[in-house]
């Protein structure tokens, strides 16, 4: 059964939830309330009984009720971290999962027969389109917590990027908070990069000789690393699935389907590590930077590339050799982040980016200064100022200018939104599956374990 824990409303205000959270299935708002209460180390008091409703439309009136309910229903930072689930919690959570499902299909049964088909439609656009625009970006969209500093000194134990190794291995992936964000969009926008016209003003340090030896070093390695190329891409263009195989598919356990998924998302890990090892300056920074690096940026550049493989006219995408419309994934009961995938997908070929402009903004997003737990944070600093006025030049002499490079950043916020809901997924994926996802891919699961271990089933 394509059971999704978004079904089961959230326990603090009985919102629309969006997984489990610090323990506790919630909403985005009530996520990001309780983990701004304990970074803060809040104290809130309430102006009347202390026993105020809590609910949608009044959550946000009293603090301290609504923290109070957070911890009474037993959210806690140290629930993020543990990994275990007991088989009869499995269990309780799946039946849980199965009944508001029932009841949300005969609810609108019974109004209407063709709701159902709308409710799905609907959902596949609602919140997409508004996060273009940066300063609406909820703090929500983010990560629970950020990895601890004793985490990331783990990072050393990984041979990651070995060169003679072809199925590099990586650490759990990053957590980001809101201002990493703002930072990255603010970077973009600072008066010492934008273009005025001519050739750009140049920072101290930095000399035309060096940007245009990184764009050509950084192209060069893109085409070099990109799993197809443009012509091959070309020629399979109208290769696509038949509905007998999209059936087919449709009819694959969730598990399989993941399997599946998960092998292919490897597979393209593998050439993005490839690309970033062949960047001018990458492999001269400490391990422990190059790795937290690979893992914060790795999912994000795979969006990026990924819009060469999508076909516009038809809303299709290149999978495991051939094109497929959303429909292929049904299986994986990922609805909402498949179809926020595809969304993506549409978003960035509708600013035909050159190859040139697509490698140098892969690489500006995969070499950010602002990943948490960096041990040089002005050495990658540098490297990404090179590219960004590699991007800038490259915009600049293709005519587009500041408008493109503002309508490119405008698609992080989606593309992180994305990042967070395919962990989501995952880690519920897990914690009904735990042995099929034990067996994932090892690059996958190291990539993409997050704060949850993915453990032995015996030892669940």
């Amino acid at each position: 059964m394509k059971a999704q824990i978004e079904v089961i409303p959230c326990k603090i205000c009985g919102d629309k939830s969006s997984g489990i959270h610090y323990g506790v299935i919630t909403c985005e708002g009530c996520k990001g309330f309780f983990r701004r209460s304990q970074q803060n180390n809040a104290m809130y008091s309430c102006s009347r009984q202390r026993n105020c409703l809590i609910d949608r439309t009044n959550r946000n009136r009293c603090q301290h009720c609504r923290l109070q309910k957070c911890l009474a229903l037993g959210m806690s930072r140290d629930a993020v971290k543990f990994g275990r689930m007991s088989k009869k919690q499995r269990d309780s959570l799946y039946a849980e999962v199965q009944k508001h499902q029932q009841s949300q299909e005969q609810a609108m049964s019974k109004e209407d027969p063709d709701m159902l088909t709308r409710a799905y439609s609907n959902s596949s656009s609602m919140g997409l389109s508004d996060l273009d625009d940066i300063t609406t970006l909820p703090d929500s969209l983010l990560f629970d917590l950020p990895l601890t500093p004793e985490s990331a000194n783990s990072y050393y134990s990984l041979d990651l990027l070995g060169s003679a190794q072809s199925s590099p291995e990586q650490s759990s992936i990053d957590l980001l908070d809101a201002k990493y964000i703002k930072q990255e969009y603010e970077l973009f926008h600072d008066s010492s990069l934008s273009c005025h016209g001519g050739r750009l003003p140049l920072p101290e340090g930095i000399s035309m000789l060096e940007i245009e030896r990184a764009s050509q070093n950084i192209v060069k390695s893109h085409l070099e690393t990109c799993q197809y190329t443009l012509e091959e891409l070309k020629r399979l263009t109208w290769t696509m699935y038949s509905q007998e195989e999209i059936r087919a598919a449709q009819s694959k356990s969730a598990d399989v389907m993941w399997q599946q998924c998960a092998l292919q998302i490897t597979n393209a890990i593998q050439y993005m590590v490839e690309f970033a090892k062949r960047i001018t300056g990458f492999m001269d920074l400490c391990q422990n930077d190059q790795i937290i690096l690979l893992k914060a940026g790795c999912l994000e550049v795979l969006l990026i590339r990924m819009c060469r493989a999508f076909n516009p006219i038809n809303n299709t995408l290149l999978f495991d050799g051939k094109y497929t419309g959303p429909q292929l994934f049904k299986s994986l009961g990922c609805d909402d982040l498949i179809n926020a995938i595809f969304e993506l997908a549409k978003s960035l070929c509708r600013l035909q980016m050159t190859e040139e402009e697509m490698a140098l903004f892969s690489a500006a997003v995969l070499l950010s200064p602002d990943r948490p737990w960096l041990n040089d944070t002005a050495k990658v600093q540098k490297l990404q100022d090179v590219i960004y006025l590699a991007l800038q030049d490259t915009l600049q002499r293709n005519g587009s200018g500041e408008e493109k490079l503002t309508k490119m950043v405008s698609k992080l916020p989606m593309m992180k939104s994305i990042c967070n809901l395919h962990i989501d997924k995952l880690e519920f994926f897990r914690l009904l599956h735990p042995e099929t996802a034990y067996n994932f891919p090892p690059l996958y699961r190291e990539v993409f374990a997050s704060e949850v271990q993915y453990l032995c089933p015996s030892e669940s």
